[in-house]
């Protein structure tokens, strides 16, 4: 059996006291080290989680997701950890994953783990899902190869990804030049883990705005690409390259496959 890895939990949260108590005594059951970042919430998020035992980083003033990352990844390579896991605080993610991430992460070592939300697709609203795949085709060409869910916030990064300088990218532009630079500097891949979709219920909207984010991601890559040159050379590279998935047959947390989508 493959060594256990010592991983942080990182939560980014910005006004999220509807959930966030709820979001990190999940990962607190599965990670002894959860640091959340708190990006200068106006509400009850920082008291709902006072009396728990996490690190907590926070913001006096709004600096968007990208800058709760880096502080996020500094305080967790500080504790000497060997990867950190990033869900975000609106209780999206299922905690219960976390094990199946890691678990991806000791069999691909090296790689980016990415919790994709490729079960029960049909639950996700039509133009985040249309929204989700563009930003896949985009983020392709800044890679070179295809990732399965480039924009989905939970994931597991290996010191040594998370600990990248100069990533460029403020808000959720930072999620998707962290995977562009590791493939560039480093030549580390990504392997997406089957999740569930969740939007029903009680959530809060998300802070993710389709067109204006995906409009900065995409407009960051090609700039990159345009920069680099090789563009028919890259077009080869990502159709010979298709998405790595670490499907390991166990069934979501919160529901299983549906006949049709285990098809």
């Amino acid at each position: 059996m493959a060594e256990a890895l010592r991983a942080a939990v990182l939560i980014p949260a910005l006004n999220e006291e509807l959930r966030i108590r709820e979001v990190v005594q999940g990962a607190l059951a599965h990670c002894p080290t959860v640091i959340v970042v708190d990006d200068g919430s106006t509400d009850r998020t920082l008291e709902r989680i006072a009396d728990l035992p996490v690190t907590v980083i926070r913001h006096a003033e709004r600096m968007g997701k990208g800058e709760g990352l880096r502080d996020g990844f500094r305080a967790a390579l500080a504790l000497g950890v060997d990867g950190v896991l990033t869900m975000d605080g609106d209780g999206q993610h299922a905690a219960a994953d976390i094990p199946r991430l890691l678990a991806a992460a000791r069999t691909h070592p090296g790689h980016i783990v990415i919790g994709a939300r490729l079960r029960k697709r049909a639950r996700q609203p039509l133009h985040r899902r249309l929204a989700n795949e563009f930003g896949d085709w985009g983020i392709a060409w800044g890679t070179g190869y295809q990732i399965a869910d480039t924009q989905s916030g939970q994931r597991y990064y290996p010191a040594e990804v998370a600990a990248l300088g100069d990533v460029a990218g403020a808000g959720f532009v930072f999620e998707a030049d962290i995977l562009i630079e590791a493939a560039r500097r480093l030549g580390t891949r990504c392997v997406s883990v089957p999740i569930e979709s969740r939007y029903e219920g009680t959530m809060r909207l998300s802070h993710f705005r389709p067109l204006r984010d995906l409009w900065r991601i995409t407009s960051h890559v090609v700039a990159k690409v345009l920069r680099r040159g090789g563009i028919w050379r890259r077009f080869v590279e990502i159709r010979a390259n298709p998405p790595l998935i670490h499907d390991d047959g166990v069934a979501s947390p919160r529901d299983a496959l549906t006949p049709q989508e285990s098809a």
